[in-house]
């Protein structure tokens, strides 16, 4: 066995004193005192020496557990955060219609949620506008191709702050694509560009651009088919123009848009908005919008009774020449076992010294299973326009489609087929327009 230095000096100076003991006797005894002193000092020495030794190396143990734990205590944080974003990814990705990956990342010690999301939604149109039968490729406007960022940070266990910037990115938009202009270019349209904060107990405060509170409350829809039919029927060919039926059925300039209006609220704007908590399915928003415009909105969905229903109704000041309120509602249920399901819209927007524009939809579906692929959408819908676009006039829509689902894709594919007849009560009559549709939405 290995010997420290100062055990070696130790047990050298205690042999020789044994020696010298046993060969002068006389002497030893003498002698006794003065070695056992110095004995003693070189001892007292030598164990604090040793004890020097053994409290640096136990400083040194310390130090170095302290870095174990430190590392140990990382790594376990390190895991965690890691498991959390897969487990938000999974269900992000397996959550109906809301594809998108998540992640969470630490801040200033706080953990920050990230979306990113979006979708693709391109269409062919094969359109008889009465003179000419042409297909036309487009970005369709009902739900148009866009990228979505999204941020949210804990503050506290009540309140969370939210950021969102969704920009549309939509070559051949289906709102710009006409018979005089089938290439538009790109369109880009900054959607959403705001701040949050909601709580659970007092609701939720945005300021920025995004929806206002009566956006979308004439869109209430059960039916599945929201990526080409909804009540705003003239989405996918808002460009298009009526083409006059006499002569040589020269266009006329009145776009499908200025025709046929859901009347649906004031859009997305620049605004502050305020939604209240649920309360037994029922919530309630109100914002204040650029331009000395305003609007309040009142939401409701429930379910029971083998039936999901839901419902939205508006009023909004849109602020414009000649005109008053704006007011708009939707209503929509669907049947659980037979998937049967029933929709309808209605609008009217107030006019100075003229009849008020008006827009009724109703729309009859059928939501199956009927593949392994994921469910499919069938629906027949009418829509009534008055005093749009001119005092008097009658526009008349009908339409058949189609939606069938990819869910392991959060993919759809579409058809549909629909005519827009325009009565006008002054000026040129105007040919039909009859649109074939097929097209692919894809989220991501």
């Amino acid at each position: 066995m290995k010997t420290s230095p100062g055990r070696e000096k130790t047990l050298l100076l205690f042999a020789a004193l044994t020696a010298l003991t046993f060969l002068n006797p006389g002497q030893a005894c003498a002698q006794t005192v003065q070695i056992d002193a110095k004995l003693l000092q070189q001892l007292q020495e030598t164990v604090w020496q040793q004890q020097e030794q053994l409290k640096n190396q136990a400083l040194t143990l310390s130090a170095l557990q302290k870095q174990i734990n430190d590392l140990k205590q990382a790594t376990g944080d390190m895991q965690t955060q890691a498991a959390q974003a897969v487990s938000t990814a999974r269900q992000a990705m397996d959550a109906g219609g809301k594809a998108g990956l998540t992640t969470m990342i630490t801040t200033s010690g706080k953990p920050l949620k990230i979306s990113l999301s979006g979708q693709v939604n391109r269409a062919v149109n094969q359109i008889n506008d009465g003179a000419v039968n042409k297909a036309y490729f487009v970005d369709h406007a009902t739900s148009g191709t866009r990228l979505n960022f999204e941020a949210a940070a804990k503050m506290d266990e009540d309140l969370t702050l939210g950021s969102r910037i969704e920009v549309a990115i939509a070559p051949e938009n289906s709102a710009q694509v006409s018979q005089s202009n089938q290439t538009p270019g790109d369109f880009f349209n900054q959607r959403w560009a705001e701040v949050s904060l909601t709580s659970r107990n007092y609701g939720k405060l945005s300021i920025g651009k995004g929806d206002t509170a009566s956006n979308t409350t004439a869109e209430a829809d059960l039916s599945g088919t929201l990526a080409v039919q909804n009540s705003s029927v003239a989405d996918i060919v808002n460009g298009m123009l009526f083409r006059e039926r006499a002569g040589d059925h020269a266009l006329t300039g009145i776009k499908v848009s200025t025709a046929f209006s859901n009347l649906d609220g004031l859009s997305r704007e620049s605004r502050i908005r305020y939604d209240t908590p649920q309360f037994h399915g029922f919530s309630l928003a109100a914002s204040g919008v650029s331009n000395q415009r305003a609007d309040t909105a009142i939401f409701w969905d429930g379910k029971g009774y083998g039936f999901n229903a839901a419902a939205r109704a508006a009023v909004a000041n849109p602020n414009i020449a000649q005109a008053g309120n704006r007011y708009g509602g939707s209503f929509s249920i669907l049947h659980e076992n037979t998937g049967l399901n029933f929709t309808m819209a209605a609008g009217l927007q107030e006019r100075d010294h003229q009849n008020n524009d008006t827009n009724l939809y109703g729309k009859l579906g059928w939501l199956s299973k009927l593949n392994r692929f994921g469910s499919t959408a069938f629906i027949v819908d009418y829509t009534r326009a008055r005093n749009t676009p001119a005092a008097h006039d009658t526009g008349y829509a009908t339409g058949v489609g189609v939606n069938q689902f990819f869910d392991k894709y959060d993919t759809e594919l579409y058809l549909q087929y629909r005519l827009f007849s325009l009565e006008r009560n002054s000026g040129p009559e105007v040919e039909d327009l009859k649109v074939g549709t097929f097209g692919a939405r894809v989220r991501f």
